[in-house]
This record gives structure tokens, C-alpha cells and sequence, in this order.
């Protein structure tokens, strides 16, 4: 005989939402495991992007000589933003450092903002389409934070640490770059060239490590008070159920501040690093 249903305990609803949908389609609470794919965590990230290019898009394309819209005027006052903050860090040609940066501020400000919708809202939807294909509904993972994934937010920091090299060897040479990884910080002496390359090798791992773990720190945090709150509408008593919207409300309010500026300090760190890589020492 089959066993009988149960509501899940509040340590197995916890550990339910923060297993990802992997390409094994098998339960999965390993931080990283480089032999699997989280598809949630690429799905939803791509998703964020695509929503990102259309709004810029959008938002170009609407730009005209006349009084601009409130949805284009945001835009600019973003744009401009995102530009003076570019002007004022990197001293060097912004054409693709702008952009970037006022990529890097959209598109994880959208990723953080999934954060905001219900927590079991989508993870419901995707159990009701697994389970009309024919799987168990009881066995559909998905978590719809990208941020909150320590894969995605250690990807982008890689990506800003090749950016850091590319512009690094752009502006001072090949030659230029390779002598102050020898050179600097303590001089330009032979037998001081291992300790620079040493302490220049620890920079740039500190700099992406904590530049992905401060982004996931914060979301993953910030994931897990909701599925806290969430386990307050569970009590099935009126006071519970008050709790679960006033903490609710009050966290999703505040949230939306850490949001905004996880991913305003994302951006402007990128930007700090790509602003190193132009000077000289």
C-alpha cells in the first residue's frame, strides 16, 4: 500500500524550496556541483536578460524630439546615471564600459526582483505542468532567484574579472600588464617579483570571490526569511496567517531597498575594477 500523503515539516518545506531543478531532474542541495546544470537558475537568468534588452530596446526606439514618456524618461534618467557614475570611476573610453555597467545594474536588479513574487507561486505552476506530463507533482523543484544561486553570481564575476584582464592588457600592453603583475605593488626589484605575482594572483581571486559571494549572500538571506515568513500562513490559525502578511508585507517593502542595492553595489564594483585596470602603477 502506497503511503499515505503528509503535509511536509518546516525543515522539509525549507529544504523542498532550495533544492534546484538540475539537469539530473534529481533532488540536489549541493551549493556547487560543476558536473550539473541548475535549469532553473538559467532559464529564469536568461529570461531576466531577454527582459532586459527589450526594455532598452524599447525604451531606444522610442526616444524622440518631442516630450518623452515616463517610461522613456526613466530610462535616460538611468542611462545618465549609470554614465556619470562610468565618467567618474574609469578614466578611459566608455563605449563598451557604460553599457556594460548599466547592463549589469538592469539585469541583476531583475533577477534579485524575482525574489518579490510569491514563493510558492511559480514552484505551484511548474507542479501542475509536471504533473500533467505524467511525473509526480510531490517531486518538482524550482527556484526562480538566479541571484540566490552561488554559480550564477560566481559567472558573473568571472566575467567581470576577463573583463578586467582584457582591458588590463588593451590599455598597458601585453608587456605592460605582465611587468606589473611583477612590479606592483612593492617595486620593481628581481627578488621582489614573486611576492608582487603572488599577492596580484590573490587580489584578483579575492576581488571575483567576494564580488559573487556578497551578491549571493545577501540573496540567498533574503530568500530564506521569506520561506520563513511563508511558514507562518502554515500554522492554519488567524494569528498565524496575520503574521505571514504583516512580516510579509513589511520584509517584501524592505527587500525591495536590498534589491536596488545589491545590484546598484554590483555595478559600481564592477566598474571600481574595470577603473584599476586603467591605471598605471
Amino acid at each position: 500500500m502506497a503511503a499515505e500523503a503528509h503535509a511536509p515539516t518546516p525543515s522539509e518545506y525549507i529544504v523542498h524550496h532550495l533544492t534546484h531543478l538540475n539537469s539530473s531532474f534529481h533532488p540536489q542541495t549541493k551549493i556547487i556541483d560543476f558536473s550539473l546544470i541548475n535549469l532553473d537558475t538559467v532559464f529564469y537568468s536568461v529570461l531576466m536578460a531577454l527582459i532586459t534588452a527589450f526594455l532598452m530596446r524599447r525604451a531606444a526606439t522610442a526616444v524622440s524630439a518631442g516630450v518623452p514618456s515616463r517610461f522613456v524618461g526613466a530610462i535616460e534618467s538611468l542611462v545618465e546615471f549609470v554614465h556619470e557614475q562610468a565618467r567618474s570611476i574609469v578614466k578611459g573610453d566608455l563605449s563598451y564600459i557604460a553599457p556594460l555597467a548599466l547592463t549589469v545594474f538592469v539585469w541583476v536588479f531583475l533577477m534579485n526582483a524575482m525574489d518579490l513574487l510569491p514563493l510558492d507561486l511559480l514552484p505551484r505552476a511548474w507542479e501542475l505542468i509536471f504533473g500533467a506530463a505524467g511525473g509526480d507533482p510531490h517531486h518538482a523543484y524550482l527556484r526562480v532567484v538566479p541571484t540566490a544561486d552561488l554559480n550564477a553570481t560566481m559567472a558573473m564575476s568571472l566575467v567581470v574579472l576577463v573583463s578586467t584582464i582584457y582591458y588590463g592588457i588593451k590599455i598597458k600592453g601585453g608587456g605592460g600588464f605582465v611587468h606589473e603583475l611583477f612590479s606592483a605593488p612593492f617595486g620593481n626589484k628581481i627578488w621582489l617579483a614573486p611576492f608582487n605575482f603572488a599577492l596580484q594572483l590573490i587580489e584578483y581571486a579575492a576581488k571575483t570571490v567576494s564580488l559573487g559571494m556578497r551578491l549571493f549572500g545577501n540573496m540567498f538571506a533574503g530568500e530564506l526569511v521569506f520561506m520563513l515568513i511563508a511558514l507562518l500562513g502554515a500554522t492554519a490559525t488567524w494569528w498565524g496567517f496575520g503574521l505571514h502578511f504583516l512580516t510579509g508585507l513589511g520584509w517584501a517593502i524592505f527587500h525591495i531597498l536590498i534589491i536596488t542595492l545589491q545590484a546598484f553595489i554590483f555595478m559600481m564594483l564592477t566598474l571600481v575594477y574595470l577603473g584599476q585596470a586603467h591605471e598605471h602603477h
